[in-house]
């Protein structure tokens, strides 16, 4: 049977797409708004690329790339942000799936993304695209009675309450720089925040200092009695960070217990005396998956920070295989070949390049052969670090 993959406009998107991705994520069967679905489509087109596979011009699988920029070892290099894939439960199985992927791939590269993360439904599916895993974020869930003590501080700024939608734009412009700090971080190319304006209604605490945004909590209260729930809490300084913890004080006679999502390496237990919390970072597969990245361009790492030293590297990977020299003290040179010391497959490379594993791990998962001179030289390259994707899509 014929198979071609193409990307489809926000028409077919509202039928071919949308059907696909309501499947597989969603409650069903559920009755679908034809309108609002096809203003949905509509309103995706302007940030993403939506990719579908069709057999005999019926659609089987698709996958939707945003187009976001991510803070990669001091860099916003280009992103493509994958989600939605899904694949007819008819076809399952079949290789649809990964037909579609690899052509998701190559799409990426031509279109100039650097970089590309997701959240697997399965890592080892995706480890063979060449994506290695990242750090989980973490949650906390505090009762908001032990933050009581920060509101007799004396903190400068202010918090005041919105509904998201209406500082839909002062949040993404916020974001977009806090991304240029943040190890990691992914951001929309949406300045306007039209896409966060989109979705699920929330409440947005924002503080401000001296007139300017330095943080904010975007939360949904689930019953009087029940959680206060964060999908976001990010903030600049730890000013900014008591500021919202003594938000979330306010509602001590409200709510039982507040949800914060946090980065990798955040402590809470030390935000104040007596607290009560519980931290935890939950993986599983389908519901609370890690995310995952991969290097779409060798030669787009260029400029990026790097430690002292210099190696050359095969990269055995079926989009971006060859042999690069790599050189830093201060940013990332590359150069095309050279005599290999060492070897690396895709999840290889960006394992090292996120920071996700050292180099004497490489082996051990089967993403490299190196000896202990090259794992050396790429340590210093590559100096730890921890990135927080943030972003969810």
């Amino acid at each position: 049977m014929p198979v071609t993959v193409r990307v489809v406009d926000p028409v077919e998107w509202s039928t071919d797409s949308s059907r696909l991705t309501r499947y597989a994520f969603q409650p069903s069967p559920a009755e679908l708004d034809a309108g609002r679905n096809l203003a949905q489509g509509k309103l995706y087109a302007r940030f993403s690329r939506t990719h579908v596979l069709y057999e005999d011009d019926a659609p089987r699988a698709t996958a939707m790339v945003w187009r976001m920029h991510q803070h990669v070892r001091g860099r916003l290099l280009p992103m493509g942000g994958i989600g939605g894939v899904a694949t007819d439960p008819a076809a399952r199985r079949g290789g649809r799936a990964r037909q579609l992927l690899t052509a998701v791939l190559a799409d990426m590269r031509e279109q100039g993304q650097v970089v590309s993360t997701l959240y697997p439904f399965r890592p080892s599916f995706y480890e063979r695209f060449g994506y290695a895993g990242l750090a989980q974020e973490r949650r906390a869930r505090i009762a908001p009675a032990a933050l009581l003590p920060l509101l007799r501080l004396d903190l400068p700024g202010e918090v005041t309450l919105h509904r998201h939608v209406e500082v839909a734009g002062e949040i993404q412009r916020f974001e977009t720089e806090l991304a240029a700090q943040m190890p990691g971080m992914a951001v929309y190319d949406d300045p306007d925040g039209e896409l966060l304006a989109n979705q699920t209604p929330s409440w947005a605490a924002i503080a401000r200092v001296d007139g300017r945004m330095t943080g904010y909590l975007r939360y949904s209260i689930t019953e009087h009695g029940g959680d206060l729930d964060a999908r976001r809490f990010l903030y600049r300084d730890p000013v900014t960070r008591s500021l919202l913890l003594g938000w979330v004080a306010r509602h001590t006679d409200q709510v039982a217990s507040a949800v914060l999502r946090l980065p990798p390496g955040e402590t809470p237990e030390t935000w104040t005396a007596d607290a009560d919390l519980m931290v935890e970072a939950k993986v599983a597969p389908m519901t609370d998956a890690a995310p995952m990245a991969r290097i779409l361009s060798v030669d787009g790492l260029a400029g990026i920070d790097a430690g002292p030293g210099e190696i050359t590297v095969r990269v055995d990977d079926p989009l971006i295989g060859g042999v690069y020299s790599l050189s830093g003290g201060g940013t990332l040179s590359v150069t095309p070949g050279g005599t290999p010391s060492a070897e690396l497959t895709g999840p290889g490379l960006a394992a090292l390049v996120y920071g996700a594993l050292d180099p004497a791990e490489l082996p051990l998962r089967g993403f490299g052969t190196l000896d202990e001179p090259a794992a050396a030289s790429l340590r210093s390259l590559f100096p730890p670090t921890t990135s927080h994707l943030v972003a969810h899509f």
